[in-house]
C-alpha cells in the first residue's frame, strides 16, 4: 500500500507538475500575471509567495493548476490579462502544456538509455530463453545452447534459424547445438501459433546491454517518443471510431498499476510515466472543451471571426466539456472498481 501511494504521487506529481510547468513558463514569457501556481487540488498543504505569485502544494496530488490573470472574462482585465494578448500568445502558452508533456518522455528515456543501457536481441544463434511447454523446453534445450545446426544446415544467425522454424510448422527438425561446450542432437516439431501464423518452438534470442552515448541515446528517446506517440494516435482513432473496444483507466487504475510496475523498480516506474506522459499530452489536445485542444479550438474560432465568442455561448461550450469529462470519469472509476474484483 506504501508502495502504490508513494509511485502514485511520484508519477500524478511529476507529470502534472511538467505540465503546468509549460503553461507557468510561457505565460511568464509573453507577459501574462500568474498569480498562484499550484500541485494538486483542495487545501494548500505548503504555500510560498515569490514575487507576484504563490506556489503552493495542495492535499489531492491528483491534478494541478496555474491562476492567469483574465483567463475568466468576468475577472478585473489589465493588460498582463491573459485575454488582453494576442491570439499567438495565448496559443502559445496552452499549447506548452501539452508540449512539455511530450518533453518529459524524452528525457525519461534518454535518463534510461544512459544509465541502464538499451536491451537488443543478438544476432548470434544463441538461446536466451525457453517457455515451458513448448517443443524446445520438450526437446531439451535451455538457456545459454548455441544453434549449430538445422537439418545439417549449418546455421550462423538467430534470424536464418527464426527463419527455418516459422516455415517449418508440424514438421520435424534434427538441431545440432552446443550445451555447456558439449555437441548434442536433438529433434523439434514446431507447433503452428495461429496469432503469429507461423511455426513456433518457444524460444527467445540472447539479449544483450548496449550503453549508447548522449547524442545517440537523445535521438533514439526523442524516436522512442515518436513511436509511442504515434502508436497511441492510431489506438485513440481506432477506440474513437470503434473499431476497438474503449480500454480507459482512472485514478484508481492508474494508481493501482503505479503500484505494480514500482514493484519492478525504478526503471520500470521511469518507463510506466513516459508512456502516462505521453497519454496525457495526447488526450489533452484533443479538440474538447475544458482541455487544452478545446481551448485552442475556441481561440482558432475568435480569430476567425475577429472577436471572442459570446459569454453565453463559452459557458454552454464548456458546460458540455464538463459533462463530457465528468462522464468519461464515471466510466473509467467505474472501470476501475470492476477491475479491482471487490464486489
Amino acid at each position: 500500500m506504501l508502495m502504490t501511494t508513494v509511485a502514485t504521487i511520484f508519477v500524478f506529481g511529476l507529470l502534472v507538475f511538467v505540465h503546468e510547468l509549460g503553461h507557468f513558463v510561457t505565460a511568464k514569457m509573453t507577459g501574462m500575471r500568474v498569480d498562484e501556481f499550484a500541485i494538486g487540488f483542495g487545501p494548500k498543504v505548503i504555500s510560498y509567495k515569490h514575487g507576484e505569485t504563490l506556489y503552493s502544494w495542495r492535499i489531492i496530488p491528483l491534478g494541478g493548476f496555474n491562476k492567469i490573470a483574465g483567463m475568466d472574462p468576468d475577472e478585473e482585465q489589465d493588460d498582463r490579462s491573459f485575454n488582453a494578448k494576442s491570439i499567438p500568445a495565448r496559443m502559445l502558452v496552452i499549447v506548452a502544456g501539452s508540449t512539455m508533456n511530450f518533453v518529459l518522455p524524452i528525457l525519461l528515456f534518454l535518463t534510461i538509455f544512459l544509465s541502464s543501457g538499451i536491451d537488443t536481441p543478438s544476432s548470434s544463434p544463441i538461446v536466451g530463453n525457453v517457455f515451458a511447454d513448448k517443443p524446445a523446453a520438450q526437446a531439451g534445450l535451455s538457456l545459454g545452447d548455441t544453434i549449430i545446426a538445422v537439418n545439417n544446415q549449418e546455421i550462423t544467425s538467430w534470424r536464418e534459424f527464426v527463419n527455418i522454424v516459422q516455415i517449418n510448422a508440424g514438421n520435424k527438425l534434427s538441431l545440432k547445438y552446443q550445451h555447456n561446450g558439449e555437441i548434442k542432437t536433438t529433434v523439434v516439431t514446431p507447433e503452428f501459433d495461429e496469432k503469429a501464423n507461423r511455426g513456433i518452438i518457444g524460444v527467445m534470442p540472447q539479449i544483450e546491454k548496449y550503453h549508447p552515448g548522449f547524442i545517440e541515446a537523445f535521438g533514439l528517446a526523442a524516436k522512442q517518443t515518436y513511436v509511442v506517440a504515434s502508436s497511441m494516435v492510431v489506438g485513440i482513432a481506432q477506440m474513437i471510431t470503434g473499431k476497438v473496444a474503449a480500454e480507459v483507466a482512472g485514478p484508481i487504475g492508474v494508481a493501482q498499476m503505479a503500484g505494480e510496475v514500482a514493484q519492478l523498480g525504478l526503471i520500470p516506474l521511469l518507463q510506466f510515466a513516459a508512456f502516462l506522459s505521453i497519454n496525457l499530452g495526447l488526450i489533452n489536445l484533443l479538440p474538447v472543451p475544458m482541455l487544452d485542444g478545446g481551448h485552442l479550438v475556441t481561440l482558432v474560432v475568435e480569430g476567425l471571426r475577429g472577436k471572442p465568442l459570446e459569454k453565453k455561448h463559452m459557458q454552454f461550450i464548456q458546460m458540455i466539456g464538463f459533462a463530457l469529462l465528468m462522464l468519461l470519469f464515471l466510466v473509467a472509476t467505474f472501470k476501475d472498481i470492476s477491475r479491482l474484483k471487490i464486489f
